[in-house]
């Protein structure tokens, strides 16, 4: 049974709008592939256009819980390139190219900035922000429309803590860590967990089965063993033999 709840927050996910978007022809595109994507159940992340094999079109695209296969990727590709010959935003033959955000991936959208609070980021104004355009520090957080970064580039008589719009940003991007590459397999682990579990391909535990300790990874102990039939009784006897009250040869 499909939960409500998840529902409404992935369709707000996907109504969310994006607040970097791309200039130009970029934008055109853009303008055709978002609606068509966000109908798919996905959330237009970034578009980019290079010189690459002619010309290369590149989608770059996400499920709004972040993931994004490979299936995904030739699914979109199937319904968005007839819909690109006919809308024909672009003025040449390209190659398309749907792809996955990536780890070091652009941030667009104002969950974005707050999902990835506390990593370390490049940006890139459009806008000039104290005379300069190039930001690099770690994301401390949104406030109203704009980001808090606390940079890694300053001098000693400037302040490394600055706001800046949204907005006015050209291109925001993680930058790769191994803090970032530690959670990107974490959250991967997690999600192909649940969804092996939803597609029922991992079987439950059989019914006698006992569940770890999470904090011990050791299964808990149910009670003492129980002690050998007649113990007592042959403890006894046993005391008898060495007093000599029994003839270990009676019975033969």
């Amino acid at each position: 049974m499909t939960d409500p709840t998840a529902v409404s927050e992935d369709a707000d996910l996907l109504a969310e709008p994006r607040l970097v978007v791309e200039p130009g022809v970029a934008a055109r595109v853009a303008a055709v592939a978002g609606p068509v994507l966000q109908g798919m159940g996905y959330r237009l992340v970034r578009i980019k256009i290079s010189g690459e094999a002619g010309c290369t079109v590149q989608i770059m695209a996400e499920r709004p819980d972040g993931s994004m296969q490979i299936e995904d990727c030739e699914a979109i590709s199937r319904a968005l390139s007839p819909v690109l010959d006919v809308a024909d935003p672009i003025d040449r033959a390209y190659r398309l190219e749907i792809s996955s955000p990536g780890i070091d991936r652009p941030l667009v959208r104002r969950s974005d900035f707050e999902r990835c609070a506390g990593h370390l980021v490049k940006i890139e104004m459009a806008v000039a922000h104290q005379g300069r355009k190039r930001f690099r520090g770690t994301l401390a957080g949104v406030e109203g429309d704009a980001v808090r970064l606390h940079r890694d580039d300053t001098r000693a008589e400037e302040d490394a803590d600055v706001l800046l719009v949204m907005e006015d940003i050209s291109d925001a991007r993680l930058v790769l860590t191994d803090e970032l590459i530690a959670e990107s397999m974490r959250r991967g682990k997690q999600a192909e967990r649940e969804l092996k579990q939803n597609l029922g391909l991992v079987p439950p535990p059989p019914p006698h089965a006992k569940k770890s300790d999470p904090a011990t990874g050791k299964k808990p102990k149910t009670g003492k063993k129980p002690e050998p039939v007649n113990t007592k009784k042959h403890r006894l006897a046993a005391d008898r033999l060495r007093r000599g009250e029994i003839d270990p040869t009676e019975g033969d």
